[in-house]
C-alpha cells in the first residue's frame, strides 16, 4: 500500500510476505546478523524505496500501543518499563530502523521522519519510543557519547527505564566527566541524534545485545515536549 510518492523516494506499507522479506534482508545487511523475530508479524512495516530504481533504501517497523500494554513491546524484553505503564496517551514503538549503506542521503532520514510525523498526528501519539543501537558491543568506543547522554539526556525520573537485561553498561559520572563533544556526537547513531534534537531522552544504561552485535539505549520522545519550532520543521516535511 503506497503512502506517499514524490521527489526521490516513495513510502509504502508492507502488504505481502515478500515486502517483509525485503525489509528483513535490508536489516540483515545493515546489522550483519539475522534480525527476524516474532514482532515481525505483530507490527506494521514501512518501506522507503528509490523512485528511479525501486531499491529499498530504508525500512522500519511500528507498533501502536498504550501504557497498560507497554510490556508487549519489543523494548520490554530488555528494559523494565513498569514506570511507563502510567503514561497517558497512545504510544508508538519504532523498531529495526535501518538505512541502506550505499544510500548515504540525509533526505532518507527526513523522509522517514515525515512518515513518522504523519503517524503521530493520525493516531494522536503522545510518546514515540524504541531502542537506539550503537554498532558493536564494546562500550569503550562510546564513552564520550554515553557521558553526554548521562549529562544532558537522561529520562525524567518518573519514566526512567530500569535494568532488566543480563548484560548492561551503566552510565556513571566516573567514566567521562567531560566528554569530548566531537567524539560524542560522532559516535551517536543519526536516528538517536534526531531524537535528542527534539528533546528525546534515554535510559541510564546501555544493553549489551550480543545476538544483534549492538549496544542499545531505550529512547523516548514525548510529543508534547517537542519545541514548537521543531514541530513546524517536522510538519513542513509532510
Amino acid at each position: 500500500m503506497e503512502l506517499q510518492a514524490g521527489g526521490k523516494y516513495r513510502i509504502r506499507q508492507a502488504v505481502e510476505p515478500k515486502d517483509v522479506s525485503a525489509a528483513q534482508a535490508l536489516r540483515q545487511r545493515c546489522f550483519g546478523t539475522c534480525t527476524d523475530d516474532a514482532f515481525d508479524v505483530q507490527t506494521q512495516h514501512v518501506l522507503i524505496e528509490d523512485q528511479k530504481c525501486g531499491t529499498l533504501v530504508c525500512c522500519f517497523r511500528l507498533l501502536l500501543l498504550d501504557g497498560a500494554h507497554i510490556g508487549h513491546s519489543y523494548a520490554a524484553q530488555f528494559y523494565d518499563l513498569d514506570a511507563l505503564e502510567k503514561f497517558q496517551g497512545p504510544m508508538l514503538e519504532l523498531g529495526r530502523f535501518c538505512i541502506h549503506p550505499d544510500w548515504p542521503d540525509p533526505d532518507i532520514l527526513r523522509t522517514a521522519w515525515a512518515e513518522l510525523t504523519r503517524r503521530v498526528d493520525r493516531f494522536g501519539v503522545q510518546l514515540l519510543f524504541g531502542c537506539s543501537s550503537f554498532a558493536g558491543v564494546e562500550a569503550g568506543r562510546y564513552l564520550d557519547a554515553f557521558a553526554l547522554l548521562r549529562a544532558r539526556h537522561l529520562a525524567p525520573a518518573r519514566w526512567m527505564p530500569r535494568v532488566k537485561a543480563a548484560q548492561v553498561f551503566r552510565f556513571t559520572a566516573q567514566q567521562r566527566c567531560k566528554p569530548d563533544m566531537k567524539k560524542a556526537s560522532g559516535g551517536m547513531p543519526p536516528l538517536l541524534r534526531a531524537y535528542l534534537m527534539m528533546g528525546g531522552w534515554v535510559s541510564d544504561h546501555a544493553v549489551i545485545d550480543r545476538q544483534m552485535g549492538t549496544l542499545h539505549v531505550f529512547t523516548g520522545l514525548e510529543i508534547g515536549s517537542i519545541p514548537p519550532a521543531r514541530k513546524r520543521l517536522l510538519r513542513a516535511l509532510v
